[in-house]
This record gives C-alpha cells, sequence and structure tokens, in this order.
C-alpha cells in the first residue's frame, strides 16, 4: 500500500513538473521590450510605440514594453540588446543606423551583422531636401546651378552624425560631386530651427518630419528621396530627384526587429509570425501610410532577407561614408 501510495505521489509530481516545463515553454509568458536607441518623442520612438501597439494581440495579449536607451548614434541601445538574455523578451527596434554604425563608429561593443537574429523589417520613410526660406534657389536645376558653381559658402545641415539627414547629405554631395560645409546638430529640432532662421542653407531630413514646415512655406523643398512621387498633399507635386536628374538617387529610412544571437528558432518564428501579423493592422498601417511611410510587405519580412538586406546596405553605406571620410570616435 506503501509502495501503491508513493509511486501515485511521484505520477503527480511528474506531471506537475511537465505541467511547469510546459507553461515556460510557452513563449510569451510575460512582458516583451522593444529596446528604442532613440529619445522619447522621435520617429523611431513613434514608430516603436505604434508597432508594439499592434504586437500585443499576436502576441496573445501580452504586454509590450518601449524602453528609450539613446546616445552615441542608436549604439548604446543596440548594444544593449546584443548582450541581453537571447530568450525573446528583449527586441531591438532600429533604423539605418544598424547598417551604417559598423563603419561610422571605430569601435563597437558589439558585431555586425552577426550579434543578433532578424525579426523583419518594418517600413520605409522617404526624406525631402529643403532650404531656408532666404536659399537663392527655387527649384532643383536653380539649386544645382548654384552647388556646382560656387561650391564654397553654401552649408548643409544634419541632425548629427549617422542620422539620417547625416546620410541623405553624403549621398547627395556625392551624386553632385561637390564638398558643402556641413553643419552638424545634436537633432533633428535644432537643425530645423536654424534652417527655418537662415542660419544654414540646405537640409535632407524625413519626409514626416518637415512636412508642417513644409506646409507652413517656412523652408523650402526641392524633391523627394523615394522612387515615386508622395501622396502627401504637401509632396504630391514635388519630383523625386531622381526624375530632377539625380539618376538611381533614393534613400529612405527604414526600420526593423532584431532579437539577440542565439534567440532560439522556435522563439524567432512565433516574433517574425508576430511581426508579420502586426504589419497587416489596418490602425497601424492608417497611421504610417498618414506620414508617407510605407509599411513592409514583401520578402524583406522574412528574416534571413531582412539580413541580407541589412548586409547589401552595410556594403553600400560604406562606400559613401568611407569616400567622404566622416567617423565618429
Amino acid at each position: 500500500m506503501k509502495t501503491t501510495i508513493q509511486l501515485s505521489q511521484f505520477v503527480a509530481a511528474l506531471a506537475m513538473a511537465c505541467a511547469s516545463f510546459s507553461a515556460k515553454a510557452e513563449f510569451p509568458d510575460k512582458p516583451v521590450t522593444l529596446v528604442v536607441p532613440f529619445a522619447a518623442g522621435g520617429p523611431s520612438d513613434k514608430i516603436a510605440r505604434d508597432v508594439a501597439e499592434a504586437l500585443r494581440k499576436p502576441l496573445g495579449g501580452q504586454t509590450v514594453i518601449v524602453e528609450n536607451v539613446g546616445g552615441a548614434g542608436g549604439t548604446i541601445g543596440a548594444a544593449k540588446v546584443a548582450k541581453a538574455n537571447p530568450d525573446g523578451y528583449t527586441l531591438l527596434v532600429h533604423h539605418i543606423g544598424m547598417s551604417t554604425a559598423p563603419t561610422l563608429y571605430r569601435k563597437l561593443s558589439y558585431k555586425m551583422p552577426d550579434d543578433f537574429e532578424y525579426l523583419g523589417l518594418i517600413n520605409e520613410a522617404p526624406s525631402v531636401l529643403i532650404s531656408s526660406p532666404a536659399f537663392a534657389a527655387n527649384n532643383f536645376q536653380e539649386l544645382r546651378k548654384l552647388v556646382t558653381e560656387r561650391k564654397e559658402g553654401i552649408n548643409l545641415a544634419n541632425a548629427g552624425l549617422g542620422s539620417a539627414s547625416h546620410l541623405c547629405g553624403l549621398m547627395l554631395q556625392s551624386a553632385l560631386q561637390v564638398e558643402l560645409t556641413t553643419v552638424p546638430y545634436k537633432g533633428t529640432a535644432p537643425a530645423m530651427t536654424d534652417l527655418m532662421g537662415s542660419q544654414v542653407d540646405l537640409m535632407c531630413e524625413q519626409a514626416t518630419n518637415a512636412v508642417p514646415q513644409i506646409e507652413g512655406k517656412k523652408v523650402k523643398v526641392f524633391g523627394v528621396t523615394s522612387k515615386k512621387r508622395l501622396a502627401l498633399p504637401a509632396l504630391v507635386n514635388v519630383p523625386t530627384l531622381a526624375e530632377s536628374g539625380l539618376t538611381d538617387f533614393g534613400v529612405s529610412v527604414w526600420h526593423g526587429l532584431y532579437a539577440p544571437k542565439g534567440t532560439p528558432p522556435a522563439v524567432v518564428a512565433k516574433l517574425n509570425q508576430a511581426l508579420k501579423a502586426a504589419l497587416k493592422d489596418p490602425d497601424l498601417i492608417k497611421r504610417q501610410e498618414a506620414l508617407g511611410i510605407s509599411v513592409i510587405a514583401d520578402n524583406r519580412l522574412e528574416p534571413a532577407n531582412h539580413k541580407k538586406f541589412v548586409e547589401a546596405e552595410m556594403a553600400r553605406w560604406a562606400l559613401v561614408i568611407k569616400a567622404a571620410g566622416q567617423y565618429a570616435d
């Protein structure tokens, strides 16, 4: 009898252990954190918060928290995720800087592209070439003639080393075969303020950030960096820079979702499926399109293709950055 009781107790304990193991294996069973490697309120932060909300349902209603870890052009936040426990609960939402940091920064505490699992590309946002209201040119042809002939005395603002405006500016100078005086700022807001005040001449900036100033006629706009014209009311009649003569010119600010290297394949697959579902959310699509941002719906949503895309972007921007010779410490 005693042996029978002990056996039944053992079976019960084993069943409880199996149940416990099964519960622990079910992902996610606690909140998931999306690390944004920039300050709150910026474009990447807004995108991450939209994605976090859209991920809740496909992740079984689990809470998705956004944590801002800014500094050093996004490399501090990226390093935090690279070194995090690879269990799928700490993820990274990062933009084009994911592909430019390896060339811009002489020392990184993580290795690209090997220290991350790739969960899928999220979106792409075009930029616009804008100027101060006092700038002498009124269309791109006049701008091109002016910067080509003068070569000196024209400056180009950007939101800081490695920012989208910095990278777009490098690409613009390369395409025009000129070297303008670059003026780096600590963020878009102070750069835009000085542009509107005519303290600087030109800036290449994300369309979403520039539309209010364009609508208010506080800056001039010369072209968009997308392959097609944008449907936004303020930009619908603005030509692409490719249309204006810069053949194959294209700069988009894209965002992707990443996990630490070594995250279990089953968790990577679940996160990838959750992201695909989130990017079909009508509310998310509506909010993104209202800002001129395209939500990804192509094969770059697949982890392998997302990684290939980032590797191609790394190679592309390495050429531009090395040619310009502009590096961070």
